[in-house]
C-alpha cells in the first residue's frame, strides 16, 4: 500500500511544482535546496550577532534574534516556494539589519527596536500594495542612477566596517577616530586582543579561497573554520596558562534550545504592536518625528527595492530563469512573497526579509522549480533548534563573514561611470558617508541633495524627477531641523 502512494505523493509534488516540465527532477530539487541553505544559513547567526549589539539599549538577545531571524527566513523562503515557484530563498537582509541597529538603534535617534519593527512593518505593507499594483520597479528607476549604484557600494563597506570592528581589527583611537589593532605581542598587544583579529582576517582569507575553488558553502565553512581555529587558538592558550584564555573557556555555557524560544517571545514576539507606536524621545516635536518617520521608512524602501530586484535579476540570470524580455519569471509573486514575508519578520522581530542573492548558488546546482526553495525551508525548521550550538560561534568568526560580505557588494563599484565627475562625486559622496559616517540613511540622503545641486549647475535641472525634488527637499528638512 505505501508503495503504491508513494509514486502519487511524488507525482502530485511533481505536478504542482512544474518539475519534469521544468527540465528538472526531485533529486536535482532537493540538493539545490540544500546548496542553498548552506550558502545563506550563516545569517541565523550574523543577524542575531548584529542585533545583540543592541542588546543593552533594546532588550534583545542574540538567542531570541536567532529565532526571530529563523522565523522569518521560514516564512520567506517557504512563500517563494508555495506563491512564486522559484528556486529562490529569503531571510533578514544584510545591510538593512546593519541600518537599523547602528544607524537607528544605536544612533542617537531616539528610536527604539519596537519602533524600528513598526518602520519595518509599514514598509512590508507598501509593498505590497507596491507589488500588487507593479509600481515597486517604476520607484526603483525614479532614484537617481548615480545614487542606485553607490547604494549597493556602501552597504558593502559599511557593514564591512562594522566587521572589522566586530572583530577588534579596527578599534577606537582619539587622535585619528579609529585605528588597528596591536599584534605585538611582546608589547603592548593582549592575547584577547589580538587573537580575535588574527581569526577574522584569516577568515575572510579562508571564505574567499573556498569561493575561488568553487566550494558550495563557502561563506558557512569559512566562518565555522574561523570559529575552530579561535578554539584551538585559545586552548594553546589555557594550556599555557594564560589567564584571559581560560576565562573564555570558564564563560561557556549550554542552554535548553527551548529557551531561546522564551527569550523571543518575552523581547521580540509583538513588540510592533505593543511598544511600536511609543514614540517617547519624541514628545513635543513632532515636526521631528514626521520628517524621521518620511525618510527613515524612504530608507528602508529603497534599500530593500535595491537588494529584491537586483537579486532576482541576479540569481535567475544565472539558472536561465528570465522571460524573453529579460524579467524574472513570476518577478511579482516573487516580491509580494518578499513584501508579505517582511510584515511577518517584523511580527516576529527582525528586520526587512528579502530575496538572498546565495539563492544562485542553489539555482547553479540545478534547481528550477518551488522544489528548492521548500528543501531551503525545511532546513530552517530544522535549524530554528540549534541555537545552543550557533552561540559557539565566536564574534569574530561571523565578523569574517560580514566582512566578505562588503567584499562582494564592492562588485558595484565597476558600475559607476568614474569618468563623469557628476556621476562620479554623486556616488562617491553617498556611499562615503555610509561608511565614515556610519549611516546608511545619511549616505542615501546626502547623495541625493548632491545629484540634485550638481544637476542645477551642470545644465541638467530638467532631468530631476518630481520624486527625486521631493527627497531632497525631505532629506535636507531633516539634515537641518532634527
Amino acid at each position: 500500500m505505501e508503495n503504491s502512494q508513494t509514486p502519487k505523493k511524488i507525482s502530485k509534488l511533481d505536478s504542482f511544482f512544474g518539475i519534469t516540465k521544468s527540465g528538472s527532477n526531485i533529486k536535482t530539487e532537493i540538493i539545490a535546496g540544500l546548496t542553498t541553505f548552506m550558502a545563506m544559513v550563516y545569517i541565523l547567526m550574523v543577524n542575531a550577532g548584529i542585533f545583540s549589539d543592541a542588546s543593552a539599549v533594546a532588550g534583545i538577545s542574540y538567542s531570541g534574534m536567532y529565532i526571530a531571524t529563523a522565523i522569518g527566513a521560514i516564512v520567506g523562503t517557504l512563500l517563494i516556494a508555495l506563491v512564486a515557484k522559484m528556486p529562490l530563498a529569503q531571510a533578514s537582509g544584510m545591510g538593512i539589519n546593519a541600518f537599523l541597529v547602528y544607524s537607528l538603534i544605536l544612533g542617537n535617534t531616539g528610536l527604539t527596536y519596537a519602533n524600528c519593527m513598526l518602520f519595518t512593518l509599514i514598509e512590508g505593507i507598501i509593498f505590497i500594495l507596491l507589488s500588487v499594483t507593479g509600481a515597486r520597479k517604476k520607484i526603483f528607476e525614479a532614484i537617481p542612477a548615480a545614487v542606485r549604484k553607490a547604494i549597493g557600494v556602501g552597504i558593502g563597506l559599511f557593514i564591512a566596517f562594522i566587521g572589522f570592528q566586530q572583530a577588534g581589527f579596527i578599534v577606537d583611537e582619539s587622535a585619528t577616530l579609529v585605528t588597528l589593532v596591536s599584534f605585538n605581542v611582546l608589547g603592548s598587544a593582549s592575547f584577547a586582543s589580538a587573537i580575535p583579529a588574527v581569526v577574522a582576517i584569516l577568515g575572510v582569507l579562508l571564505i574567499a579561497i573556498l569561493s575561488k575553488k568553487n566550494v558550495k558553502g563557502a561563506i558557512l565553512w569559512g566562518l565555522l573554520g574561523a570559529a575552530v581555529l579561535y578554539y584551538v587558538l585559545y586552548g594553546i592558550g589555557a594550556l599555557v596558562g594564560n589567564a584571559e584564555a581560560k576565562a573564555m573557556f570558564a564563560a561557556i555555557t549550554f542552554s535548553n534550545p527551548f529557551d531561546a524560544f522564551g527569550a523571543w517571545g518575552k523581547e521580540s514576539f509583538g513588540k510592533v504592536f505593543t511598544e511600536g507606536w511609543k514614540f517617547s524621545s519624541f514628545t513635543g516635536n513632532t515636526g521631528g518625528l514626521v520628517l524621521i518617520i518620511i525618510t527613515t521608512a524612504l530608507s528602508l524602501c529603497m534599500i530593500d527595492i535595491f537588494d529584491t530586484i537586483g537579486t532576482l535579476y541576479g540569481a535567475c540570470s544565472k539558472g536561465g530563469l528570465l522571460d524573453e524580455k529579460g524579467v524574472p519569471l513570476n518577478m511579482n509573486k516573487c516580491m509580494l512573497s518578499d513584501a508579505v514575508a517582511t510584515c511577518a519578520g517584523a511580527i516576529a522581530g527582525t528586520s526587512t526579509v528579502t530575496t538572498f542573492v546565495e539563492s544562485s548558488s542553489g539555482v547553479a546546482a540545478g534547481g528550477k522549480t518551488g522544489m528548492t526553495a521548500l528543501v531551503t525551508g525545511a532546513c530552517f525548521i530544522i535549524a530554528m533548534f540549534l541555537s545552543p550550538i550557533a552561540q559557539l560561534i565566536p564574534r569574530c568568526a561571523t565578523a569574517s563573514a560580514l566582512v566578505w560580505v562588503g567584499v562582494l557588494m564592492m562588485s558595484g563599484v565597476k558600475d559607476i561611470d568614474w569618468s563623469d565627475s557628476a556621476e562620479a562625486v554623486v556616488a562617491f559622496i553617498t556611499f562615503i558617508i555610509m561608511c565614515l559616517g556610519y549611516s546608511i540613511n545619511k549616505g542615501i540622503g546626502y547623495g541625493i541633495i548632491a545629484y540634485v545641486i550638481v544637476s542645477i549647475f551642470t545644465g541638467k535641472i530638467k532631468e530631476i524627477s518630481i520624486p527625486t525634488w521631493i527627497l531632497a527637499v525631505v532629506y535636507l528638512a531633516t539634515f537641518m531641523l532634527t
